[in-house]
C-alpha cells in the first residue's frame, strides 16, 4: 500500500449522513390527514435510531496511535504530489504540481471525515497526494503532515489559516481601522504555537505623525520581533517588507481593511489583487479577499493572501500555556512565589513585579490578561 515500509493499522471512523431524507411521494391532503388514520400512517416518515451517523467504517492509516491526526494509507504508486494553492469550501481546491501545472481537485470524502476538529481538511499551503481523474482534474486522497500552521478557533473547530509556511506577517493599520494591540498579541500566540516566525507590520503610517507610532513599534521590537512600518501611499517600508518576504513562504494575516492586498500589490504589481476602501459607515474593513490563496512572488518566494478576520479566537491554547507564548515573560516566571501562579493576583508574582518595574510592557501584560480571561480579541 505505501512506500514508508511501516505496516498500516486499522481505525474505525464515523461517516456523516450523505443524503437528506426522502420526500413523501404523495403528501396527504388536509381531508385525508384529518379523516383517515390509515392514510396518515401510510405517509408518515419512518423514524430510525441512527441519528446523524449512518455507519462506521474501518480504514487503514499510518503512524502510531495518539500521534496527531491519522495519516491515510494509500497506494503512492498511483498518486502524484502537489501543493494546494487555494481551497473553496470543504471539497474543491486548486493544486500545483512540482512541474508548475495547475489542477482542479476535489477532496476525497474519507480525508474530510478524518479531519474531525478542522473546519477544512485542506488549506492553502498543504502538501497533498492526489490521483488524476482527467487531464486537469483529480481527487486528493491524502494530506501530508504539516510542518507549521497558523490557525484560530471558529465555531468550536480549528480554522487553519495557512499551512507549511515560514513566517506570518501580522498586518495592522495604525488607523482606519484602529490599531488593536490585543489582536497582535493573539496572532503572535498563534504563530508561536504553530512554529511560525512572526513579523509585525504597521500599515498606513502616512496617516499619523511618526512619533505616535513609535511606542507600539518599540514594544514588539524590544522583545525580538521584526517590526516594519509601511505605507503604500509614500512607499515607506516597502523595500524592507520585500526583503523580509523574498525567498520565504509567508502568510499575510490581520483584520479586514488593514491593506494586506494593497501591500502585496505594492510588492508585486503583476499580481493585481482586488482592493476596497474601509466602510465609511462602520469604520470596519470590507472583505475583499474571499479565500486564502498561495501566490508566487516575482522577487522570489511565496505568499498567502488571506481574508480579514473580525476576531481572533485562539485554538487549543490552555490557560496554563499562555505565559509560555509571551516570550518576554519567560525570564521572570521562575521568580514567582507559587509554581502555579497565574500572574493575576498572587503575592510574590515575578511577572507583576516586572510590569511594575517597566521590564514588561503594560500593554502586553493587559493582552495576556485578556487572553487568560477569554476575551476573543475583537
Amino acid at each position: 500500500m505505501t512506500v514508508s515500509g511501516k505496516r498500516p493499522r486499522k481505525v474505525r471512523v464515523d461517516f456523516q449522513k450523505k443524503r437528506t431524507p426522502r420526500r413523501r411521494s404523495a403528501p396527504p391532503t388536509p381531508h385525508t390527514w384529518e379523516d383517515s388514520e390509515e392514510s396518515a400512517a401510510a405517509t408518515q416518515e419512518r423514524l430510525t435510531g441512527k441519528g446523524d451517523l449512518t455507519r462506521r467504517r474501518t480504514v487503514l492509516v499510518e503512524g502510531e496511535e495518539g500521534a496527531g491526526e491519522p495519516r491515510l494509507a494509500v497506494d503512492e504508486a498511483r498518486c502524484l504530489r502537489g501543493r494546494v494553492l487555494y481551497a473553496i469550501g470543504a471539497q474543491h481546491c486548486a493544486v500545483q504540481t512540482p512541474e508548475g501545472r495547475r489542477v482542479e481537485c476535489v477532496v476525497r470524502r474519507l480525508v474530510r471525515t478524518l479531519a474531525r476538529d478542522a473546519r477544512s481538511a485542506v488549506v492553502a499551503g498543504d502538501e497533498v497526494l492526489w490521483e488524476p481523474t482527467g487531464p486537469d482534474s483529480g481527487v486528493i486522497v491524502r494530506v501530508e503532515p504539516r510542518r507549521s500552521t497558523i490557525s484560530r478557533g471558529s465555531a468550536h473547530r480549528e480554522h487553519v489559516i495557512a499551512a507549511n509556511i515560514d513566517q506570518a506577517v501580522i498586518v495592522v493599520s495604525v488607523v482606519d481601522p484602529p490599531l488593536k494591540p490585543a489582536l497582535i498579541d493573539r496572532f503572535l500566540v498563534s504563530a508561536e504555537k504553530g512554529g511560525v516566525r512572526a513579523v509585525v507590520c504597521l500599515s498606513k503610517v502616512d496617516l499619523i505623525e511618526p512619533a505616535d507610532v513609535q511606542p507600539i513599534a518599540g514594544v514588539y521590537a524590544r522583545i525580538g520581533y521584526d517590526v516594519v512600518l509601511t505605507s503604500v501611499v509614500t512607499g515607506q517600508g516597502l523595500a524592507r517588507l520585500r526583503e523580509l518576504l523574498q525567498g520565504r513562504e509567508s502568510v499575510l494575516t490581520g483584520q479586514s481593511g488593514v491593506g494586506k492586498s494593497s501591500l502585496i500589490n505594492a510588492i508585486d504589481p503583476s499580481l493585481e489583487l482586488p482592493t476596497q476602501e474601509v466602510s465609511a459607515d462602520s469604520g470596519k474593513g470590507r472583505h475583499t479577499t474571499r479565500v486564502a490563496e498561495l501566490l508566487s512572488l516575482s522577487c522570489g518566494g511565496w505568499i498567502v493572501d488571506t481574508p480579514g478576520v473580525r476576531q481572533m479566537q485562539l485554538w487549543n491554547v490552555a490557560p496554563g500555556e499562555v505565559e509560555g507564548y509571551f516570550r518576554e515573560f519567560r525570564p521572570f516566571v521562575p521568580d514567582c512565589r507559587f509554581p502555579d501562579c497565574t500572574h493575576t493576583h498572587e503575592e510574590g508574582c515575578g511577572i507583576q513585579r516586572a510590569v511594575h518595574e517597566g521590564l514588561i510592557a503594560t500593554t502586553r501584560y493587559e493582552g495576556y490578561l485578556r487572553i487568560l480571561l477569554g476575551d476573543a480579541g475583537r
